[in-house]
């Protein structure tokens, strides 16, 4: 017998049309976005866009299990190899244009073509994981996937924010091979985009909902009451914060704690925040002339009281984590509580043993997270009390990515978005720095441990796979993980409905404001 996933289409939602100053959202973004392309030259700002305009064939939903979008259901074949997604009937491209099986292998196909970039193709060609070895169209609302091996992780891994959900796009959105703007099935389209300045979403009057009765994570019913979304570019936060105050914006949607305390005491403005499963932490080059040496990043791991920077960094709101298995998820046990500790005696002893004699270390911050720059800070306080020479420098954030990406740094204070499975989360930085430069951790069994952890899903020989894995990252230190961020929105109290969830990325459907707003 099939298992399967079950949920109904939806019905076309008729909502009445407001005036502009009644159902415009005014939104502050750190920075611009990336691109506009699913999943292509990205960031989480252009991943959060982008799950506003275009959808994929399963969702996350507010657990972070995963269920059907643009699918009305997903059933399994018994031996793992066949996924097979029956679509609903009466969804509409922002073209007008019905979504038919054909969009959906066109969209696929291109996601799996090398020259396309595609952020997550190795999870998908058989370089990362499992292999999409057929995509066919039994008829024009039926695909199926067929895998050449079972995966634990494959309707996850389609539903991935830095994935852009494996969002379905019209053909359309590409123009002689290049590509042009999305044309999707969200409940918002792309409005006019002026770099560095503002993104506009409109919203698609001809959007098709599921029948649920409210939104639920990224799927559910996402109808919406807005009928405009301006996205506006402020990357220094105190403007940020001038443009709340002076009801010149609605939202700000990523504040720091200690912005959040002073936020909270004005009149007029709400604090919403949610734990996460976003990770941050410091990262190593391990093939650098000095980090190489395992007692050098042994000794700087030591050298910290993560707990008391943790406290300072979140204001008490999230605890220090040393494991890539975020505090929230059922697999984060007794093993994953264990990390380095704070023991400055053992860090110089470690020092003097590597011959370390005080040469300089670059550490790689940039200040358009405030979280990542002060971390930098407090790791290079706190590692001069052992006799380390950490350097600051502070990059942009398009140039810390590229140098990330690349491999190019000694050490860098980076996050990491929210993967929502531990094998995910390792996956983000396990792999062959040969073939991903930007992978931190090249060891090849645990390289191996996470793929049986990706083919696996039985939950106690997973756990018994991530327990291995967090051991041996913790002997490696390819990297020190800090901490699982908090998600901290700033809104003006006519600003409703909005919704914090694990994942840090608004969800602006499910907003709406209040009758009568200045």
């Amino acid at each position: 017998m099939n298992k399967a996933f079950l949920l109904a289409g939806g019905l076309s939602a008729v909502l009445t049309a407001n005036a502009w100053a009644d159902s415009t959202l005014t939104v502050a973004l750190n920075a611009d976005i990336r691109s506009t392309e699913p999943g292509v030259n990205r960031d989480t700002n252009s991943d959060a866009v982008i799950l506003h305009l275009t959808e994929g064939l399963v969702a996350f939903r507010e657990d972070a299990s995963v269920g059907p979008l643009l699918a009305k259901d997903v059933q399994v074949s018994e031996d793992g190899l066949r996924y097979t997604f029956h679509l609903r009937e009466g969804v509409k491209f922002q073209n007008g244009a019905p979504l038919t099986s054909a969009e959906v292998l066109w969209t696929w196909r291109r996601y799996l073509d090398p020259k396309t970039q595609w952020r997550c193709i190795g999870a998908f060609d058989g370089s990362g994981g499992t292999k999409v070895v057929d995509i066919s169209a039994p008829d024009p609302l039926t695909v199926v996937f067929t895998l050449d091996k079972p995966s634990g992780l494959f309707l996850a891994s389609t539903a991935l924010p830095e994935c852009g959900g494996s969002g379905i796009v019209h053909p359309d959105s590409v123009v002689a091979d290049a590509w042009k703007a999305p044309i999707g099935t969200g409940p918002f389209k792309l409005g006019e985009w002026k770099p560095a300045q503002s993104i506009e979403l409109l919203r698609f009057a001809g959007y098709t909902p599921r029948e649920e009765a409210g939104p639920d994570g990224y799927t559910g019913n996402k109808s919406t009451k807005l009928d405009r979304i301006k996205l506006m570019v402020i990357p220094d936060p105190a403007a940020a914060k001038a443009a709340l105050l002076s009801k010149n914006v609605d939202l700000l949607i990523d504040v720091t704690p200690l912005d959040a305390n002073e936020l909270a005491a004005v009149s007029g403005v709400k604090i919403s925040s949610s734990g996460t499963m976003s990770i941050s932490a410091l990262l190593f080059q391990t093939r650098d002339p000095l980090l190489k040496d395992v007692r050098l990043r042994e000794a700087i791991a030591y050298s910290l009281d993560t707990s008391q920077i943790v406290a300072a960094l979140t204001d008490n709101r999230s605890k220090a984590n040393a494991s890539m298995v975020a505090v929230g998820s059922k697999y984060h046990q007794a093993v994953e509580d264990k990390g380095y500790g704070y023991d400055p005696v053992k860090a110089r002893r470690l020092l003097a043993e590597a011959g370390y004699k005080g040469q300089p270390i670059k550490l790689l911050v940039n200040k358009r997270y405030p979280s990542i720059f002060d971390m930098g800070v407090f790791a290079q306080a706190m590692a001069k009390e052992s006799g380390i020479n950490l350097e600051l420098e502070t990059l942009e954030w398009g140039t810390q990515l590229e140098r990330y990406q690349t491999g190019n740094f000694q050490m860098m204070a980076f996050p990491y978005s929210e993967r929502l499975d531990p094998a995910l989360s390792f996956d983000s930085v396990t792999g062959d720095k040969d073939k991903e430069p930007r992978k931190v951790w090249d060891n090849p069994q645990a390289r191996q441990w996470l793929a049986e952890a990706m083919r696996e899903s039985d939950p106690a020989k997973r756990q018994a796979l991530f327990d291995q894995l967090h051991q041996q990252m913790i002997k490696d230190v390819p990297l020190i993980v800090m901490y699982n961020g908090n998600s901290i929105s700033a809104h003006r109290d006519y600003v409703q409905g909005l919704r914090p969830w694990p994942v840090s990325k608004p969800r602006l459907w499910t907003v709406n404001l209040q009758a009568g707003r200045p």
